[in-house]
């Protein structure tokens, strides 16, 4: 089990840029993010496995960055070029239900057995 805090939320402007923690305490594997905005189902935005293997969605590719720090049990996300669809609630998740072998991490939210409360990102235009 993991415990799981977002923090680095806000509201930027269009064509801004936005950096997301998530600190885990407890065993930690694979890790993501999601997001959901209102009426819209949560999405898998990017993951990142122990060793560093990445996962992106295609909306986030080549503005989105996952990093981890595995001294610090400490993901990020840094998001540049925010655009007002990229508002939601950004959610941690870690440790997958399942062993899905050393390929990229999925960005399926049911595969994730660990989730913080999130922290809201708003883009205005």
């Amino acid at each position: 089990q993991a415990q799981l805090v977002e923090s680095g939320g806000g509201s930027v402007q269009s064509g801004g840029s936005l950096t997301l923690s998530c600190a885990a305490s407890g065993t930690t594997h694979t890790m993501g993010w999601f997001r959901q905005a209102p009426g819209k189902e949560r999405e898998g935005v990017a993951a990142i496995s122990k060793p560093g293997t990445i996962s992106y969605a295609d909306s986030v590719t080549g503005r989105f960055t996952i990093s981890r720090d595995n001294a610090k049990n400490t993901i990020y996300l840094q998001m540049n070029g925010l655009v007002p669809e990229d508002t939601a609630l950004y959610t941690c998740a870690a440790n997958l239900r399942r062993w899905m072998g050393s390929g990229p991490p999925p960005l399926v939210s049911r595969e994730y057995m660990n989730w913080g409360q999130g922290t809201q990102v708003t883009v205005s235009s």
